[in-house]
């Protein structure tokens, strides 16, 4: 089912009286644009999520990302909380890995929409400690909530605990695996700065040129991102990885991309691509083994920097000296933005995970 805005109203806007927060620097986005891409939000594309666990980018296609990029807009700019979709639903967040961003930002999107939220903000807390294993956990919490959250340092803990576990699980970071629901809100930023990159046929003035500072195989969230890139053939017109390291996809993404028909190009030298470059993704952190490592340290941009203009920069946070805090009042600044529709494209996944698409629909229709 494709659903339009409703004709009387146009392009959906945010209702008057209903608090809307935006990133305090930065560019800021409005994401009402979203809805009248591709012919209208397909409803349809949502409803068969329900149930289904988000565990690796791969698992996405062009259409479910458009889809859940267009329901995080319209949570953006409706009081949508006012329908409570998610109530009577539980959704446990299990962190057995540190995290500030992702977690409050889960809790925060299930609380709004008037869910209840079961937290392990800590894995020293679990049972763990004691040698609990996490397939053991995993069959617990089948009775104590409807979807799980789950980060942990080990790429392995998701088939452990899914050996047991029946309801849906969201991956929000697995050692140096994937982050999926990162990469889903990095393009939920980049689709609402740029809407055309979602058109079958995207014009060519608004195709980008997009650079990769970091090391995707070992960087989760990079290499999310990346494997959702790969789906927008003709918006991304190329990709160029800037890394220390000489072969900074890895085998898992290498296998992945080598029949993608976005030319990719690897390089060192950020000086010789920086000032053609429309995007830039960066990253410095990579959990790797039982540590977070700093790699691709020696590649930092600042407010002297020679960046193209018009240019963004995006980043999942946290950072360290890699990204300047002098660029933070630029308009090359996206990653505040990025981290500001968290929350938008979180409730758009539960929503659909847990079967309350229909509300979204309802929204539309009226």
């Amino acid at each position: 089912m494709v659903i339009h805005p409703h004709p009387s109203r146009g392009r959906i806007v945010r209702r008057e009286g209903v608090p809307f927060r935006s990133n305090s620097k930065g560019v800021k986005l409005d994401p009402s644009a979203l809805l009248e891409v591709t012919g209208g939000l397909d409803v349809g594309v949502l409803a068969a999520l329900h149930d289904e666990s988000i565990l690796d980018a791969a698992q996405f296609d062009k259409a479910t990302v458009i889809a859940l990029a267009q329901a995080a807009a319209l949570l953006e700019t409706t009081d949508f909380s006012m329908r409570k979709p998610l109530d009577g639903k539980v959704v446990v967040t299990a962190f057995f890995e540190a995290s500030t961003r992702t977690r409050l930002s889960f809790e925060s999107a299930v609380l709004r929409l008037d869910g209840k939220v079961l937290s392990v903000p800590d894995g020293r807390v679990t049972g763990v400690q004691k040698g609990e294993s996490i397939q053991d956990i995993g069959e617990m919490l089948n009775t104590y909530g409807d979807a799980v959250v789950m980060r942990h340092p080990e790429t392995s803990a998701l088939d452990e605990i899914r050996r047991n576990l029946t309801a849906p699980l969201i991956n929000a970071g697995n050692g140096s695996g994937q982050h999926p629901t990162q990469a889903l809100l990095d393009w939920y930023a980049l689709l609402k700065w740029r809407p055309r990159l979602a058109d079958p046929v995207c014009p060519p003035d608004q195709r980008v040129h997009l650079g990769i500072i970091g090391t995707p195989g070992s960087m989760r969230a990079v290499n999310s991102f990346v494997q959702l890139a790969l789906l927008f053939e003709g918006a991304v017109d190329r990709m160029t990885i800037i890394s220390e390291m000489a072969d900074p996809l890895g085998a898992t993404l290498t296998e992945r991309t080598k029949d993608s028909k976005i030319p990719i190009d690897v390089t060192n030298d950020i000086q010789k691509v920086l000032t053609d470059l429309d995007v830039i993704y960066m990253n410095s952190i990579a959990f790797l083994g039982d540590d977070y490592k700093t790699l691709d340290s020696r590649y930092k941009v600042d407010a002297n920097s020679t960046l193209k203009p018009g240019s963004v920069i995006m980043h999942p946070l946290a950072r360290r000296d890699e990204l300047d805090t002098s660029l933070d009042s630029t308009a090359h600044n996206l990653y505040f933005a990025q981290a500001a529709g968290a929350v938008f494209i979180r409730q758009a996944i539960l929503i659909a995970i847990l079967g309350r698409s229909g509300a979204i629909a309802d929204a539309l229709q009226r």
